[in-house]
């Protein structure tokens, strides 16, 4: 047991009780070996409100130890309200330490990004996640979608992004773009952008999804095949900040926050703050993700500078 010395209160190693943590490890052993399944868990209750990363919590308590080393963004940002308050609260309960490195961390909690930085196989990647059914928007019954994903069904997910080509002259979804997993499952891929979406692909590190409110855990391990839903004829792709800098390094290839000035025009600054910092105060890139939609984005600078 712990002493929390501002309530003068006990409680137990990383706040859930242990009997929870082994229940909640073992469903993430199975979402492990069945990727991209939605694994059902008992979600129980934390000292935030549900929908504030209640399901990432639970995964990060579950499996943090003492020699671990956290990192915790929210957007993209160390310095977030939502960071910073979720990375006390781990730091309090479990006297771990905690990095704004991402190279540094064992454990990495997130949300809505992959980090800029590329992952080993010693850290994993838990996930906030909002809404783990990737169906949800094309069925509203759970019990039918349980189906259709025990069925491989997904011709209503295909129609619909059909249908939003038709009507667009694109696939119009941006954040948390749907995946198949494996070859088997379709997987909703919390709200990263699509720039993030190729990084899942046969990576080294191990990415956990939690999603509190809805009680459910899933999981790509390493070096697992994750492809992007598209057409023969109609590819998927990742934002295009062509011809744009960050406003602080001068970098490009990276994903951009879009600031607005106080005269109403905008400016560009890299999202990831740890990325930032070793742009702007190390004056090193550090190796990004290699993905083939990275690689024709550089390839393509080259092409300009030359």
């Amino acid at each position: 047991m712990k002493t929390f010395k501002k309530f003068k209160s006990n409680f137990n190693y990383a706040f859930i009780d242990e009997s929870t943590k082994k229940e909640i490890r073992r469903k993430l052993l199975k979402a492990i070996c069945i990727p991209g399944y939605q694994v059902p868990y008992s979600s129980p209750e934390m000292p935030i409100a549900r929908g504030w990363g209640t399901g990432g919590l639970h995964v990060t308590l579950s499996i943090i130890g003492k020699s671990d080393v956290l990192k915790v963004i929210d957007q993209g940002s160390d310095a977030s309200v939502n960071a910073c308050n979720l990375r006390d609260f781990i730091k309090s309960t479990t006297d771990c330490d905690t990095t704004y490195e991402t190279a540094e961390a064992t454990i990495i909690q997130s949300r809505h990004r992959i980090t800029e930085e590329v992952l080993k196989e010693n850290q994993i990647l838990v996930f906030q996640v909002p809404q783990p059914e990737p169906l949800r928007s094309v069925e509203r019954y759970e019990k039918k979608t349980r189906e259709m994903h025990a069925e491989a069904d997904y011709a209503k997910m295909w129609v619909s992004l059909y249908e939003s080509y038709v009507r667009f002259g694109d696939i119009m979804r941006g954040a948390g773009y749907p995946v198949k997993v494996n070859g088997r499952y379709i997987m909703a891929p919390s709200p990263i952008p699509r720039w993030d979406i190729p990084n899942l692909n046969q990576s080294e590190c191990l990415f956990l999804f939690g999603a509190g409110r809805e009680k459910r855990l899933y999981a790509v391990p390493p070096h697992t095949t994750v492809e992007p839903l598209e057409f023969e004829d109609i590819k998927f792709k990742v934002e295009s900040f062509k011809g744009i800098s960050c406003a602080m390094s001068q970098a490009q290839a990276t994903f951009m926050d879009e600031l607005y000035n106080d005269d109403g025009s905008t400016h560009y600054v890299v999202n990831d703050s740890d990325f930032l910092d070793k742009l702007v105060d190390q004056k090193v890139r550090p190796t990004q993700w290699d993905n083939k939609y990275l690689k024709e984005i550089l390839e393509n600078l080259e092409t300009e500078l030359k």
